[in-house]
């Protein structure tokens, strides 16, 4: 069914603009009479026909930011909370957003729904916006008929998420970007200016510093080689992308990366907040255990961790515990493993996953503050270091000249 960009005057006069879903456009034009507009203008959208779940072909791509998603979610949950039906609810947020692919994801959504197929069912043509862990809480919730509590544990879980990455984008982002920008400078200094101004030693008769010749010899070699060392700067960043793509060499950085001595530490700590917020979000909405854990380890991003978990769920299927395989894994804390067994034995499981995560998130922002905090000052100073060396090799052969003219 063809969607519509509509505008119109509604009963008051007031200016209304939307999207609608109909046969033809006479028929938007007669629902939209029907709703109280009247229709000035009504342009279909190209390429947005809605097709059947056996013709579909799911979007791997995404459109909707995990921010909106988040939010969406939490205002779907708020709607069926007053009483609405699922599809008008959709429609009323329909009508409410301003950005046009989630207009056209909800109204395909919609529509799907209104064509007698269930909510979980028609996310999955989304797969690029809706997450396992969205679609498998989503179908928990509609077959116990607790939708609207599980759609508000998904909005929490999501700006859990969300926070977390911002957390750790934001301590990386400055570090980064004076990274980049020093290395820039001292680049173009090297490369433009420092030949210029080292050419007035050249007819010099004496020897010169000991800075002054490893300034000149760096200098040289940057200016004569750039596009080697650029060429080779790719080649080492092709390589190493097709190492990450192969799952074996995938698995060597990821366990190299653990090893590392405060960097493993954090990727470790962020995989496991990750393992513990999905997993309590789900038990919490009755997912069972299995599934959950077969979800969950696809949101920590790392092979080696996910391994672990993939031989702890096997051990689990066949009546162990949780804690015992996570801890004869040796790669998860004791503090993790011991709690998860505390909340085994109390039957409160959900509420220590969620103390877990919360507590290695704590952990994570204040490493990362200090990290920053500590990393600013030092890479000031290592640039004052390399200027500093710049400026003393090309002042002291002037003043040995001067000593030599007198």
């Amino acid at each position: 069914m063809p969607i519509y960009n509509y505008k119109g005057l509604s009963v008051e006069g007031r200016g209304m603009t939307g999207i609608i879903d109909a046969d033809s456009p006479r028929s938007a034009r007669q629902r939209l009479r029907s709703n109280g507009i009247y229709p000035t203008a009504v342009i279909e959208q190209e390429g947005t026909g809605l097709r059947s779940f056996s013709t579909a072909q799911p979007r791997t791509r995404g459109t909707l930011g995990t921010q909106e998603l988040a939010l969406l979610t939490r205002h779907l949950a708020t709607l069926l909370a007053a009483g609405l039906p699922l599809v008008e609810a959709l429609t009323v947020l329909i009508e409410q957003q301003e950005g046009q692919p989630a207009k056209q994801i909800l109204a395909q959504i919609r529509e799907h729904i209104r064509e007698g197929q269930a909510f979980s069912r028609a996310l999955e043509a989304f797969p690029g916006d809706f997450t396992q862990v969205y679609l498998n809480m989503v179908r928990t919730g509609e077959t116990t008929g607790t939708l609207e509590p599980v759609l508000v544990r998904l909005a929490g879980y999501l700006d859990q998420q969300l926070e977390l990455k911002n957390k750790i984008t934001n301590a990386i982002i400055y570090p980064a970007v004076m990274l980049c920008v020093g290395v820039g400078v001292l680049c173009f200094l090297m490369i433009f200016v420092v030949p210029r101004i080292t050419t007035v030693f050249n007819d010099v008769k004496q020897s010169l510093p000991w800075p002054t010749v490893v300034l000149i010899a760096v200098s040289h070699f940057l200016a004569g080689y750039w596009i080697v060392l650029l060429g080779l700067a790719i080649l080492v960043i092709g390589g190493v992308s097709r190492v990450v793509a192969s799952p074996t060499g995938r698995a060597h950085i990821d366990r190299f990366i653990l090893g590392l001595p405060l960097v493993g530490n954090v990727v470790r700590m962020v995989c496991i907040s990750r393992l513990a917020g999905t997993l309590s979000a789900m038990l919490t909405s009755g997912v069972p255990v299995l599934e959950a854990i077969e979800v969950a380890r696809g949101v920590m991003n790392n092979r080696v961790l996910e391994q672990a978990v993939l031989r702890a769920q096997d051990n689990i299927r066949e009546g162990d515990s949780i804690a015992a395989p996570l801890k004869r894994s040796g790669v998860f804390p004791s503090l993790v493993t011991h709690m998860i067994a505390v909340g085994e034995r109390s039957g409160a499981l959900e509420e220590m996953l969620d103390k877990v995560s919360h507590i290695y998130d704590s952990e994570v922002n204040r490493i990362m503050t200090r990290l920053t905090s500590l990393m600013e000052p030092m890479m000031v100073l290592a640039m004052g270091v390399i200027v500093f060396f710049i400026v003393l090799a090309i002042l002291l052969p002037i003043f040995q000249m001067n000593q030599f003219i007198r």
